[in-house]
Formats: structure tokens, sequence, C-alpha cells
């Protein structure tokens, strides 16, 4: 419910870009993300930049050479979301955003009831193959096929 209280909490007009991470979901942010690799250079980049620059693509949905210059380039914040996305950093920044979220709802951190109607079990064995694979034993199919069925036997 929008209530004054929610407005200030929610009001990203302070920020460079409505995308742009407050303090507080920095603060959450930042212990996730994986140091530097040791030996080399230092890193030289600002880590909250590139989280910026993430948050905006994902944001506005632009197209990654759309990112504003004023934040890393391109090849940067992408080069860290295709590292994070293969190392699981994003998943875990995902989960600790959503937690919190949930607990200042007042709410759980992970909820403990699902509601699922038919459209959605319609959508998932339409396009949920590898859900269904995950989680149904393998069979073996009992139908031949057209070519098998052809080919007769030598007795």
């Amino acid at each position: 419910m929008w209530t004054n209280e929610n407005r200030g909490r929610y009001d990203r007009s302070k920020l460079r870009y409505p995308s742009d991470v407050t303090n507080e979901e920095w603060a959450l942010i930042e212990p996730l993300i994986p140091p530097a690799k040791g030996g080399g250079k230092t890193r030289t980049v600002v880590m909250r930049e590139v989280v910026n620059g993430l948050m905006f693509v994902l944001s506005t949905g632009c197209q990654w050479r759309a990112i504003p210059k004023d934040l890393p380039p391109k090849s940067t914040v992408y080069g860290y979301f295709d590292l994070w996305t293969w190392d699981g950093t994003i998943g875990r920044i995902h989960e600790a955003l959503y937690a919190a979220c949930r607990e200042q709802a007042g709410r759980d951190a992970s909820p403990t009831a699902a509601i699922i109607d038919s459209q959605s079990v319609k959508s998932a064995e339409k396009g949920g193959s590898m859900i269904r694979l995950a989680l149904m034993p393998a069979r073996r199919s009992t139908a031949r096929s057209g070519t098998f069925s052809s080919i007769r036997k030598a007795s």
C-alpha cells in the first residue's frame, strides 16, 4: 500500500538513475561479490558501478551497447554479468534481495505455499521439458519407430 512511509522508502528520485542500487541494497550485495583474483593487476573498476550498470540494462531492457557513458564500459559490465551468472553470484544476490524484501514486508524469508492453476501446468507441459526430465524417472518407449517396423527380421 502506498502510504507516506512507503513512498519515502521507495523514493529513488535522489539517485542518478532509478535503477541504481541504494546504500541499503548495496550493503546486502557487497559481501556477496567475490573478491578480486590474486596475482596480476589489481581490480580498478568500482564494483558498485558494475552492479549499477547491470541493473540499468536489466531494468530498462536496453542493449548492452546503450549503457550510459558514466557507467563502466559495456564489455566490463557484460564480463562480470557472464562471470557472475556462471559462478552463481547472480543467484546469491537475487536470493539475498528477495529474502530482504519478504522480511521487510513482514513475511517469512521464503514462501511456504504456492498456487498452481491449470494454465501454469499447461505451460510447464509445453515448455518445461527440462523440468519434467529432472523430476521424472527415465522411461523407455514401448512404441516402435517407423523405420524399425518396416525392417523384417530374418528367420
